[in-house]
């Protein structure tokens, strides 16, 4: 066995392509495997823990390109770096064939004065110009780039206050936009349940978990991991609130964040409290104290139950072996997509609604019984 890397210095490639062309090389006949990363140090420490991790590897910069291979033989090896590299090299082929693309964003603007968000993802040390002009061309940011320096983050997101708009990011994953799926986006139907997230994998599993039992989603919002530090001070998670306490679409507001700085998750709370709509905030890792129209809850999944009773109708009825049962407008209907129940699944979902001590404790002792005869 042998591991084997190139450093393209100064070189980027979107994740998507990245992620692409490793799975290609890991098809290479003697390959073991594979791995295309920017070398940022979290990168690195992935490499490492990958058996990827070579001396010329671990000395690249976060703006180098780094190609790595396990392989059974040198000759492995060399094949797949190079074909790594060809895959690289070769240009993308256009969805619209040879019709024309816009090469500027004052172009792209051109070309669609209808649009209302940009979405950047570009190395991170042009990240943010490149976020600035979309700002200054009256867009919504998606930035999808990472390694951005906080100062020009707290900057940029303090102009999008000022101009009305929303930077999402950077190292924004995933967004739903009116229906349209930003970054890693799973597909799930149109609904009233909006979603802040300073997670994408949080905000994915919510969406997820909607659409399972038979609600949708308006918008769902990432704004970036370090949103929620003291030195940004949750300014997307606060701009974005506002922003659904005005959409229409929206009746219920799930918010996902792990545990914000203290002085961010009072003016989150308070920001949410302010929207009028019910919210579900989790805080994965703390606590969240019921207060005015939000609620607390303790894992996403309990928060994604407490949205959809909150968004589609006024009671769940849980019967093994049943399929799950909502009311709405006064009608039960059993939950699109469900399948029948099983007594461990069905104690495991009232835990999750369940967040009081007492009632957990309650519960445990039989002196709430769920109905699990047949």
């Amino acid at each position: 066995m042998v591991v084997r890397s190139v450093v393209r210095h100064s070189a980027y490639a979107d994740s998507v392509t990245l992620m692409r062309i490793q799975q290609e090389v890991r098809r290479q006949a003697g390959v073991e495997e594979a791995g295309l990363v920017l070398a940022t140090e979290a990168n690195k420490a992935l490499l490492q823990q990958a058996g990827l991790l070579t001396p010329e590897a671990s000395t690249a910069g976060p703006d180098d390109l780094v190609i790595a291979v396990r392989a059974v033989s040198e000759e492995a090896a060399a094949r797949a770096l190079a074909e790594a590299q060809t895959l690289l090299s070769r240009p993308r082929a256009s969805a619209g064939g040879d019709a024309y693309r816009p090469r500027t964003l004052a172009a792209a603007r051109r070309l669609l004065p209808q649009a209302t968000v940009a979405a950047v993802s570009v190395p991170g040390r042009f990240a943010a110009g490149v976020a600035r002009e979309a700002l200054r061309e009256g867009l919504h940011v998606f930035l999808f780039s990472d390694n951005v320096p906080l100062e020009e983050e707290v900057a940029l997101k303090r102009e999008a206050a000022e101009r009305g708009l929303l930077v999402m990011g950077p190292d924004c994953g995933t967004a739903l936009l009116g229906g349209v799926g930003l970054g890693f986006a799973n597909r799930v139907r149109r609904g009233p349940v909006g979603i802040v997230a300073a997670s994408g994998t949080g905000l994915q599993e919510v969406a997820s978990l909607v659409h399972r039992w038979g609600s949708g989603v308006s918008q769902a919002i990432g704004t970036g991991g370090r949103d929620v530090s003291g030195a940004v001070g949750g300014a997307t998670m606060v701009r974005a609130l506002g922003l659904l306490a005005d959409d229409p679409a929206t009746r219920v507001i799930v918010l996902v964040s792990k545990p914000p700085d203290p002085t961010v998750a009072e003016r989150v709370l308070a920001a949410a409290r302010g929207t009028g709509k019910p919210v579900v905030a989790v805080f994965v890792g703390a606590e969240v104290a019921d207060s005015g129209t939000v609620c607390g809850a303790g894992t996403l999944a309990g928060a994604a139950r407490r949205a959809v009773l909150l968004a589609e109708g006024s009671d769940l009825h849980l019967k093994v072996p049943s399929r799950p049962v909502i009311r709405r407008h006064g009608r039960l209907e059993p939950i699109p997509d469900s399948d029948p129940l099983k007594p461990d699944a069905t104690e495991q979902v009232l835990f999750h609604m369940l967040t009081d001590e007492d009632q957990i404790q309650a519960f445990r002792a039989f002196e709430i019984t769920p109905e699990f005869q047949e």
